[in-house]
């Protein structure tokens, strides 16, 4: 009896390790289908390959998405200062282990004093507009503080050591960042090129060592004392009185008062995917309408073909001209239509298949143009994700840089300029920034793009490319765009198919020359176990994970 019972273990316990054995090959067995560059685990997609790798060692270590997505930001406002930093602003979408997703606005905002004529001032035409008279309040440093509150593992301190070290000892001036280095203008900003100078007052170039000790301090303070230490006491004095000395309008008082607003995404139908997206003053509402058009088209891999290509590119150009029509009526009273199927039925009524029309069709309001910003996309083991997009907006902000605390302050200001009659302490500008998760059954995309204005040219076109073309994330990424600037003109990036192009100007479109194309698009996507992580080449970025 006890030997037959033994045997019946014996049999159970070898069933037993053949069900775990199986297991483990099917495991195995789907692995191997992931890419050779895919992830397992985790990933993050930040604007440098440096960057990608301290979220990614945060998210190693224990740390939320939350948790890699500031430590890479940090990262980025000395890799990139150009782009972004402490001195500016930024939206968060964050998505939970839960499914639930919320938006964190640390937006800049109107100083409680600023010149009345300040919008009489803004240019007629695109340019890089300097000057402490456009610089908003920093909400930056505030919305790393909610966001780490709200979902933070790793202690504060943690996720601010990778940026000290780096800004404290010095790193050769990488390639991005040097290329713009040439915007800095040698008489109204003295002190952001003294930064960039070497002993003999040379202006440093690509390859040469630079050291921003001043924000290390800072970040030190910030890291040891908390985001009050930049609002209040001796940073806040510091930073006011060098803004003052730059002629700039922003208080003491403004800074303490600052608030980050939390709120919940707006979740957007597209295909099989929730979109969730932040409200206004965010650009979320622009993507959306034209992804909601472009979708009543049943668009796929075939319309890439022959005719179909040039019918294609004619209604996503035409989506786009209708957006920019719109860009001067949304606010968050009335932008929720904006988003519903019916809203997209209707432009999509308007839009003909063989001809473009004369810029009143669209109700084009003029509007300026924006360029600048850097974008994290972070997806966690966990399942929770962060899309956050952070600006200064143009390069080197508003070129004030203050000595006292090694910041670059930003001029968001002229972001109202074209797109409101008037404006309030506290308003914040509109924006394009558009930090988007989409959210399926079996997949997450987490994605966001850099580049002003292009900003949702660059979001709209990877999503066309990949969710309908059938291209991969990579391809789609990669894939040249068209942008439609605010004159409703067609720029179109090097490599972009010469076939459409002429036939696009056939059929009525404006063509002009862009300078330079500053969509950049970070994303990160999980499907079937497999996570791909792609930060554009445009900014010769690479993302990191495991």
């Amino acid at each position: 009896m006890a030997r037959s019972k033994a045997r019946v273990y014996t049999c159970c316990a070898l069933a037993l390790l053949c069900g775990v054995a199986g297991v483990v090959c099917v495991a195995v067995l789907l692995r191997r289908k992931c890419p050779p560059d895919a992830f397992s685990s985790a990933a993050v997609a930040a604007d440098s390959g440096k960057c990608s790798e301290i979220g990614r060692d945060i998210l190693q270590r224990g740390g939320s998405a939350v948790d890699g997505a500031i430590a890479a930001l940090l990262c980025t406002s000395v890799i990139n200062p150009q782009s972004m930093g402490i001195g500016g602003g930024s939206i968060f979408t964050v998505m939970d282990s839960s499914g639930k997703v919320r938006i964190i606005n640390s937006r800049e905002t109107v100083p409680g004093k600023f010149q009345s004529d300040l919008l009489k001032s803004c240019p007629k035409t695109f340019q890089l507009v300097s000057g402490s008279q456009w610089i908003g309040v920093p909400g930056e440093i505030r919305g790393y503080e909610q966001a780490h509150r709200l979902y933070g593992k790793l202690p504060w301190a943690t996720l601010f050591q990778p940026a000290i070290q780096l800004a404290r000892e010095g790193f050769p001036i990488p390639q991005i960042q040097g290329r713009y280095l040439l915007y800095i203008d040698t008489n109204q900003t003295q002190p952001l090129r003294k930064l960039y100078s070497d002993e003999d007052g040379n202006l440093l170039k690509t390859g040469d060592i630079v050291k921003f000790e001043k924000l290390a301090d800072t970040f030190e303070m910030i890291a040891n004392h908390g985001a009050d230490a930049f609002y209040t006491g001796k940073i806040a004095e510091d930073l006011i009185r060098d803004i003052e000395e730059a002629g700039g309008t922003l208080t003491v008082q403004d800074l303490e008062s600052y608030r980050v607003t939390v709120t919940d995404a707006w979740a957007v139908p597209l295909g099989e995917y929730q979109m969730y997206i932040p409200p206004p003053p965010a650009g979320g509402v622009i993507l959306s309408l034209v992804l909601n058009i472009l979708k009543g088209y049943g668009l796929n891999s075939a319309s890439l073909t022959g005719e179909q290509k040039t019918l294609a590119y004619h209604r996503y150009v035409e989506a786009l001209k209708f957006a920019n029509g719109l860009k001067k009526h949304i606010d968050p009273e009335t932008a929720r239509k904006f988003t519903e199927d019916s809203f997209a039925d209707h432009i999509r009524s308007l839009i003909s298949s063989d001809t473009a029309h004369d810029p009143q069709y669209y109700n084009i309001t003029p509007y300026l143009d924006s360029m600048g910003t850097t974008h994290v996309s972070v997806l966690a083991e966990d399942g929770s994700a962060v899309s956050v997009t952070s600006t200064i907006n143009h390069i080197f902000g508003s070129k004030v840089f203050s000595p006292r605390t090694g910041v670059i302050l930003n001029n968001e200001l002229s972001d109202f300029c074209g797109r409101v009659d008037n404006i309030s302490p506290g308003e914040q500008p509109p924006s394009s920034m558009a930090p988007t998760v989409l959210k399926s059954q079996s997949k997450t995309l987490v994605i966001g793009s850099t580049g002003g204005s292009m900003i949702t040219t660059g979001i709209a076109s990877t999503l066309m490319n990949h969710l309908w073309f059938g291209k991969s994330l990579k391809e789609a990424i990669a894939a040249p765009v068209v942008f439609v600037d605010s004159q409703n003109a067609l720029k179109f990036e090097p490599n972009f198919d010469k076939n459409v192009i002429e036939a696009l100007k056939a059929l009525g479109h404006n063509q002009q020359t862009a300078k330079n194309f500053y969509n950049v698009v970070n994303a990160v996507e999980k499907e079937d176990g497999c996570i791909c992580a792609v930060s554009d080449a445009r900014k010769l970025g690479q993302a990191a994970g495991y």
